[in-house]
């Protein structure tokens, strides 16, 4: 007879017990009773932070947004409550603090997944020749649908369900949309021109844009007024509010948190073994206070060390050529823990490999911060502005990955300006200083701070020589004062 070790939780602790038959199993994780010396916890423990960061980010998320009783304002930034959507009418604010480097060509919506409560309906308008698409991400912040123009979507009702759903598609809903999880997001990018008569032209497209529970489903368009949403009471500010992006992620409630992902988030294939080890280590911490001390001390440790470097644009994806770097993988990472994390912390909710190529610069050639000290100039020559079929941008982030204030408020440059003035031999030369340049180069600035910043090209509906890395950007070249 062959042995089979299965397992069951006594008091915390991980118990092995033989099966009478079958194939001999092997333990995921320390088997029962096993010593855990505080230097292997503090190893699993890193691990486990790095693991679970991005998810414990998106269920703190998924916490706020079930506290939200309406849609509706929350200072500068639409809320909505799980399962719910709230659009924007303009492009986002420069002062809104809940999502780290955004950008300002398109106007933004955002909707938190809780689809164990009840699957929900999302409403897709006929956008018409407007570039658009909406980003349906999973706890781990992947990719779980392809809703966009450059799939060829059609308008019309879809039906988002968790992984446990077993109905049946509604009549008139086009699709059912399964997420590998119950906790996800909902974002909606819908490309605006920098121009009065674009703001106009949009707002009618952006009321058909709704997601809602499906009992709340009768099977006509619901619409809404973006523009004149109610405005809710907001929380009183703690007085430690970091200067960036919203705290989503806490060291101290870390792996109280993950316990919970845990039990929530099925393991990808190879993951089992990961499980066993983080379970039976947080099972350790609950017998015994000197593991517990070590996880909080590695918890406040790898925020420090490990997340807080991975900030940096610099250390996001694989460098190319001429100085700049660049994710190949987003939103589909698999077992890549590291690229996952990277974007959690300095650009979370990227889109899709295929549906946006994000290109990131900070250093100059010298590997120095870039500066307003120094100004700089970007050239494609004629003909090589980033290969898309929807629209590509240039935009500039300060040390904080936020807008930096300027005197013309323009933050990003590219297809959304209509003014953008090209070089007698068709290239385009953008200008990227603090000091503002002579008369004729205002349409090609882009102001920069008089401290550090950051650069990210966008390049939305990209091609594929964008998506295999055929095409680079120019280098950027430094001017002398």
């Amino acid at each position: 007879m062959r042995l089979t070790l299965t397992a069951m939780t006594l008091g915390g602790l991980l118990i092995a017990l033989p099966a009478t038959a079958g194939e001999t199993t092997l333990p995921q994780g320390p088997v029962a009773n096993t010593v855990m010396p505080p230097g292997y916890a503090h190893a699993v423990a890193q691990m486990a932070y790095a693991w679970g960061w991005p998810l414990v980010n998106l269920q703190t998320r998924r916490m706020m947004y079930e506290q939200v009783p309406i849609i509706g304002l929350l200072g500068p930034t639409p809320v909505a409550p799980v399962n719910q959507l709230a659009m924007l009418s303009d492009y986002i604010d420069p002062t809104i603090r809940v999502v780290a480097h955004p950008n300002q060509d398109v106007v933004y919506g955002f909707g938190a997944l809780a689809l164990d409560k009840e699957p929900v309906i999302l409403q897709v308008p006929d956008f018409g020749d407007r570039f658009w698409m909406f980003e349906l991400a999973d706890q781990r912040t992947d990719s779980f649908a392809q809703v966009a123009k450059i799939y060829g979507t059609p308008p019309g009702f879809y039906l988002i369900v968790g992984p446990d759903w077993k109905g049946e598609k509604p009549a008139g809903v086009e699709a059912v949309l399964r997420s590998p999880t119950h906790t996800g997001v909902v974002i909606p990018r819908v490309f605006m021109a920098d121009t009065a008569q674009d703001r106009k032209a949009i707002q009618p497209v952006l009321s058909q844009i709704a997601m809602y529970p499906l009992s709340a489903f009768d099977g006509k368009v619901k619409t809404i007024d973006w523009q004149n949403l109610p405005k809710l009471p907001l929380p009183k500010a703690a007085a430690d509010q970091p200067a960036g992006e919203t705290q989503w992620v806490t060291p101290e409630r870390f792996f109280g948190q993950l316990k919970r992902v845990l039990s929530e988030v099925p393991p990808l294939p190879g993951e089992e073994s990961l499980y066993g080890q983080f379970r039976a280590l947080i099972g350790a911490a609950e017998a015994n206070p000197a593991i517990a001390k070590v996880l909080q001390d590695t918890a406040q440790q790898s925020e420090k060390e490990l997340v807080d470097p991975l900030f940096n644009l610099s250390s996001n994806g694989v460098r190319i050529a001429n100085g700049w770097n660049r994710p190949f993988n987003n939103a589909a990472f698999g077992t890549d823990y590291l690229t996952r994390l990277a974007i959690a912390k300095s650009n979370i909710f990227e889109n899709h490999v295929n549906e946006t190529t994000y290109l990131f610069r900070e250093e100059d050639g010298a590997g120095q911060r870039l500066s307003g000290l120094h100004d700089y100039t970007l050239t494609f020559p004629a003909g090589q502005t980033p290969p898309v079929s929807g629209f590509w941008s240039l935009t500039l982030y300060d040390s904080l990955h936020f807008f930096a204030a300027n005197e013309i408020n323009r933050h990003s440059t590219g297809t959304k300006n209509k003014d953008l003035k090209y070089n007698a031999d068709g290239s385009l030369t953008l200008y990227i200083q603090h000091k503002r340049p002579a008369q004729d180069k205002v349409a090609n600035w882009l102001p920069a701070p008089e401290r550090e910043f950051a650069l990210t090209i966008r390049a939305y509906g990209p091609s594929q020589a964008l998506i295999k890395g055929d095409w680079t950007p120019p280098p950027l070249v430094m001017g002398k004062r």
